[in-house]
C-alpha cells in the first residue's frame, strides 16, 4: 500500500484563500439584487458563486485529510511555497516584461522588442545566440509589417526615428 500523498507547501493556504474568495464572493453576488426570485439579475452570480464555495468546500477538506508537507532539513516552509510558486524563470521573465516595458518608449518598438525577445529566448533556455537573433529578428519584422500596414498602428520609433 503506498502511503498517501503529502500536501505541496503553501497549498492549504491557498485552498483557504479559494474557500474565502468563494464566501466574498457569494456575499458579494447577495448584493446585485438580493434574494428576491430565481430570475433576479444576480441569481446566475449566486448560483456560481455557491458553486465557487461548495467546490472549494470539498478541495479544502480534501487537502486537509493529506498529511502536511515534507520541508528539506536547512530549508522552510516558506521558501518551499515560494520556490513551487515563483521559480527562478518566472521571475526572471517578468523583470524582462517590466525592463521591456521601461524600454518600450525610448528605445522605441523595435529595439526593445528584438533585445526582450533575444533575452526571453536566452532566460527559456535557449542557448543559440545567432539563432535567437535570427528567429527574433524575423519574426519582429513580421509583427512590424502586418502592425504597419494591415493595421495602421503608429509604433514608437524610439532611437529609430527617421530610419523607419
Amino acid at each position: 500500500m503506498t502511503p498517501p500523498e503529502r500536501r505541496l507547501p503553501g497549498e492549504l493556504a491557498f485552498v483557504l484563500f479559494l474557500l474565502l474568495f468563494g464566501a466574498t464572493a457569494l456575499w458579494q453576488a447577495t448584493s446585485i439584487s438580493g434574494l428576491g426570485s430565481w430570475s433576479s439579475p444576480g441569481a446566475v452570480p449566486m448560483l456560481a458563486a455557491l458553486v465557487m464555495l461548495v467546490s472549494a468546500a470539498r478541495v479544502a477538506l480534501a487537502t486537509l485529510r493529506r498529511p502536511p508537507a515534507e520541508v528539506p532539513s536547512g530549508s522552510s516552509l516558506s521558501r518551499e511555497f515560494a520556490h513551487a510558486l515563483l521559480p527562478r524563470v518566472v521571475v526572471a521573465f517578468t523583470l524582462l516584461i517590466v525592463l521591456y516595458m521601461f524600454a518600450l518608449e525610448p528605445l522605441g518598438f523595435v529595439v526593445s522588442s528584438l533585445l526582450f525577445l533575444v533575452a526571453g529566448m536566452w532566460v527559456l533556455g535557449s542557448r543559440r545566440i545567432v539563432y535567437n537573433v535570427v528567429v527574433s529578428a524575423a519574426s519582429l519584422a513580421a509583427i512590424y509589417v502586418i502592425f504597419q500596414t494591415a493595421f495602421s498602428v503608429v509604433l514608437p520609433a524610439g532611437v529609430l526615428r527617421g530610419l523607419l
